[in-house]
């Protein structure tokens, strides 16, 4: 069984490519993303809220 749809995979394309044209922009501060990993996240994240399959968020740990 696959873990992520088509839909989040074309969700991630599009950040990607945004992001190699140097336009796709981070949140709140509105700052350009630099890093392919950022894009990715931020194409997964547009999924999740389009309603897309997609694990969810691994959470931070804390470290003793």
């Amino acid at each position: 069984m696959a873990k992520y749809d088509k839909k989040a995979g074309e969700e991630v394309k599009k950040a990607v490519r945004k992001q190699k044209k140097g336009t796709l922009k981070s949140g709140k501060s509105g700052n350009k993303v630099k890093s392919k990993k950022q894009a990715v996240a931020i194409g997964l994240s547009k999924a999740r809220k389009k309603g897309a399959k997609v694990p969810k968020k691994k959470s931070s740990r804390k470290k003793d």
